[in-house]
């Protein structure tokens, strides 16, 4: 920690018996001013400046400015901030250890040390999202999907533990211990970190940064963090301060408690709901108000992992006695719990009744208003009342089917045309027979119901309402429709103790919510096929059928790419809709089934009383967490037995379709390309709004006809065993020709169609997207893409920005961007340019046959949000010139950019040195 520490500011502490130095907060206000009033997300980002104060990348200027803000509640200064250690899982984990192993090759090739190239801040990687769901509803689930998940990738557990000895720095949590927020919430964790250094212990706040959006689900326990792409995180690693402007911050004010029956998650899907339409995209949230007092640690958690979906960069809660409660439960260390009060105290980082920072604008709610409900069908903020769940999925169907039958009196299909969530007219019912027995599949039928996901599985009280809801459901004698395929994927293991200790393993057992691995399994997309007559019902069929899940992503595409609606919802929710088996069923007052005794059975009939659920909660201890993270890097017996090479640089092999050495610092030792304008650059694709890192690189199945699977049966990989796109991600060759493959993706240039399509012009053939952009390379033709609002949401997906540059997207053109992905973006060499208000690809009539020229770039000094022009021809010769706003936003950026991408930045640094 070099800081100049030009306002005297460090301090000592002294806790039960240890002396800690730190940088006081309140000592640097008698030079810098007042800072009661600032939010205390602000604050430690105050303190982290303090702390690395330079007078190169940080100056006083930059400490005056965050203490300024209390008065503009904006800012434009662009800081460098330092975060004291990075999380990763191992679908972005993977490629960004490849990324690290080709700068070793880089390194070496050049003549240079490989061990330069070394994490400086610790690296923690949790193996979570490769466990798929293939067996369910058996006792012997768990152990047969463990087995698969090992089989499937041992070449990439191979290659990390390989990276685990080769780094310093660098842990690897095994697969089968938890989702890593899970573990990161209950292990990871310790709200106020130390370092030695010079022979003393430092004190400060808890940061991070992860390659996995909901990172932020740390801000529950007053840890400052949030996601960035795998790229903006290696470069954090090799010591590269995260360039950022100063955040505006949204206060969210809580009040009231909860009512009898409403979740946690009914909460977050409706203070989701609120952030999206207040709009709080680049921004950081912070909760405040003395509803903060009653809400527990797990809620915080809840809410604050939900980030992503309402757009924010974080969403921080600060440290309170409910913070110490939870470390205590949860295992923490005693010392730990004593100095996390002491140092939070006496720099100001500790919540008080009544407190009320100033923020940039605020917003409040009632949590006793808060009703039941569920987001869908596709997208995370559209919350749904429980009550109107049903009448949305016919209004769905209505807009996307002519006229058609009735069955039972009630109306499958109506209205006229449109494809609202892509599709054609279908019939709204099929027949299929499965072990002797026909049973009838319709539209709405829930074919999938998991319990899966960081989200809510880290939240006790909603996992014991599933429980007692089992419970209760199977007392009465109900039972998960046939058609359902139902799983249970806890984010740790202390979730199956505790479901043990309260006795209600059994009963979810019973209702086929087995125990299927621990992992983020269906929320990833990991959510393994359907049964076989069951998919081929719904493909002979059309029909839209559903999926209910505790998670926090539902995008087209994402879940099943069979299952066209999907429903977020509380874990009891997933419960009940198993054995409603229909979303077009209105639960919240039609019986959910016949109980044993012959009579109806209502939600309310199997909806336990908060005593009930703090009841169980109650069995919820500190041994249990004690002995799950004991040896918590350890593995089991298959993860020790994997053999692996001792080197600083990896043994690459040729005929791998997992682990490829990848191309982008290939040319590295030459001069960095200099910038210059794109010049009759082609469309690859023409999109709209909301285009998801999903869309853009799909995580999950891998269709036999797309390009890569064409790639991966050449290479002798057979269908079953392709995994997912997730898995594949050291492979450049699968995620290129991945990228914007999604089933669900529709180009305006074939008139909206679905799929990862595109027109070859001027030939005029439709071409898969990869396939084209393969031609206009050999043609030596480059090309752009061009999108609506709020381009590249959703998951920090590094693949999306470096498949776009691989298939030689020179600029993307949207109306607006995701913080996230135009970052990476800018990480990967790509141009993001936005367009001016009033300006959009409809107000240009473009068609994706024009050619496209960007100028301003060759001869000038390229700064932040420098006005480029936008030069169109169209087919017929004419031109067309529109100003647009280069989105590159800070200076940090405008190097890498120049660099070509900020690890080619980084490892020119390292070789010039």
């Amino acid at each position: 920690m070099p800081s100049l520490d030009s306002l005297n500011s460090r301090r000592t502490l002294e806790v039960d018996g240890k002396t800690y130095h730190f940088f006081s907060l309140p000592e640097a206000a008698k030079r810098l001013g007042s800072i009661d009033k600032l939010p205390l997300s602000l604050k430690v980002l105050l303190e982290n400046l303090l702390r690395w104060e330079d007078n190169e990348t940080v100056g006083p200027e930059d400490l005056e400015a965050l203490v300024a803000w209390q008065k503009t509640r904006s800012s434009e200064r662009e800081i460098q901030y330092r975060p004291a250690r990075v999380l990763m899982q191992d679908f972005t984990g993977v490629p960004a250890v490849v990324d690290l192993a080709a700068m070793r090759d880089a390194v070496a090739k050049a003549g240079g040390d490989p061990q330069k190239i070394n994490p400086l801040s610790p690296v923690d990687l949790v193996i979570d999202h490769s466990v798929m769901v293939d067996r369910f509803a058996s006792p012997e689930a768990f152990e047969q999907n463990v087995e698969i998940e090992m089989e499937r990738n041992g070449e990439r557990y191979a290659f990390l533990r390989w990276g685990q000895n080769a780094f310093d720095n660098f842990s690897v949590v095994p697969p089968g211990t938890g989702i890593c927020h899970q573990v990161n919430l209950e292990y990871l964790g310790r709200t106020v970190w130390t370092r030695d250094e010079d022979g003393k212990t430092y004190a400060f706040p808890d940061t991070l940064v992860g390659t996995d959006s909901h990172t932020t689900m740390i801000n529950g326990l007053g840890v400052l963090g949030w996601g960035v792409g795998g790229i903006e995180a290696e470069a954090a690693m090799l010591g590269q301060p995260v360039s950022m402007l100063i955040p505006e911050v949204i206060g969210f004010k809580l009040s009231g408690k909860l009512k009898e029956g409403i979740t946690a998650t009914d909460l977050v899907l409706t203070v989701t709901q609120m952030l999206r339409k207040k709009g709080v995209v680049g921004k950081f949230v912070e909760f405040y108000g003395d509803g903060l007092a009653d809400l527990p640690l797990a809620d915080r958690a809840t809410i604050a992992n939900m980030a992503p979906e309402y757009g924010a960069t974080c969403g921080f809660f600060p440290v309170d006695e409910i913070t110490l409660g939870y470390l205590r439960l949860s295992g923490r260390p005693e010392s730990t719990v004593k100095l996390v009060e002491a140092y939070c105290k006496a720099q100001g980082l500790w919540r008080n009744a009544g407190d009320e920072p100033v923020f940039t604008d605020s917003l409040a709610l009632d949590m006793g208003t808060v009703e039941a409900s569920l987001a869908g069908p596709k997208r995370p903020q559209d919350r749904v009342p429980l009550t109107q769940v049903a009448s949305t999925f016919d209004d769905l169907i209505a807009l996307q089917l002519k006229p058609s039958a009735k069955e039972d009196g009630r109306l499958l299909s109506e209205g006229g045309g449109g494809t609202a969530v892509g599709g054609n007219v279908q019939s709204g019912v099929m027949d299929y027979e499965y072990e002797g027995r026909t049973h009838r599949l319709s539209d709405g039928a829930v074919v999938i119901a998991a319990i899966t996901s960081c989200t809510n599985t880290s939240n006790p009280s909603v996992m014991m309402a599933a429980g007692l809801v089992a419970k209760k459901a199977v007392e009465k004698g109900l039972t998960r429709k046939p058609w359902v395929k139902s799983s249970l994927a806890p984010g740790s293991k202390v979730v199956t103790e505790y479901f043990a200790a309260a006795g209600l393993t059994k009963y979810l057992d019973e209702l086929g919510f087995d125990l299927v691995g621990y992992g983020c399994t269906t929320c990833i997309g990991n959510s393994g096929p359907l049964l076989d007559p069951i998919e081929k019902a719904i493909q002979q069929g059309d029909l839209t059928v559903a999926s209910v899940l505790s998670g926090n992503r539902n995008f087209e595409g994402r879940v099943h790419p069979l299952v066209k609606t999907n429903w977020l919802a509380s874990p009891p929710l997933v419960v009940a809709y198993a054995l409603a088996g229909s979303v077009r069923l209105d639960i919240s007052r039609e019986p959910l089934g016949e109980g044993k005794d012959g009579k109806p059975v209502y939600l309310k009939d199997i909806w336990p009383s908060q005593k009930e659920i703090a009841d169980a909660i109650a069995k919820v201890d500190t041994a249990m967490f004690r002995k799950e993270y004991a040896e918590v890097f350890a593995g089991d017996e298959k993860w020790r037995a994997i053999q692996v090479p001792e080197s600083d640089t990896y043994a690459w092999q040729a005929d791998s379709t997992y682990i490829q050495h990848p191309p982008f610092f290939a040319d590295i030792a030459g001069a960095p390309p200099k910038v210059e304008d794109v010049q009759q650059a082609r469309v690859l694709a023409l999109l709209g709004d909301s285009v998801t890192t999903d869309h853009i690189s799909p995580a999950g199945n891998i269709k036999a006809d797309s390009p890569a699977g064409r790639y991966l049966r050449e290479n002798g990989v057979e269908p079953r065993d392709f995994n997912s796109y997730g898995s594949r991600r050291g492979n450049h060759e699968v995620m290129m020709r991945g990228t914007f493959a999604n089933i669900r993706i529709r180009n305006e240039m074939l008139g909206g169609e679905e799929g990862g399509n595109t027109l070859h012009v001027p030939s005029g053939e439709k071409l898969a997207i990869y396939d084209a952009a393969m031609r206009y390379q050999e043609e030596g033709t480059p090309l752009v893409i061009f999108a609506g609002k709020e381009y590249g949401t959703g998951s920090s997906r590094d693949w999306a920005a470096k498949g776009t540059n691989l298939l030689g997207v020179k600029a993307v053109i949207a109306e607006s961007f995701e913080r996230i992905h135009r970052s990476n973006l800018v990480g990967m060499g790509v141009l993001p340019l936005q367009f001016k208000d009033g300006t959009d690809r409809k107000s240009l009539g473009l068609t994706g046959k024009e050619t496209i020229s960007i100028k301003g770039l060759s001869g000038v000094k390229l700064r932040p949000h420098i006005p480029l022009t936008l030069e169109i021809t169209r087919e017929d010769g004419t031109t067309e010139k529109v100003e647009v706003l280069c989105r590159i936003d800070t200076l940090n950026e405008v190097e890498y950019f120049k660099a070509g991408g900020i690890l080619h930045y980084v490892l020119r640094q390292l070789l010039a040195s």
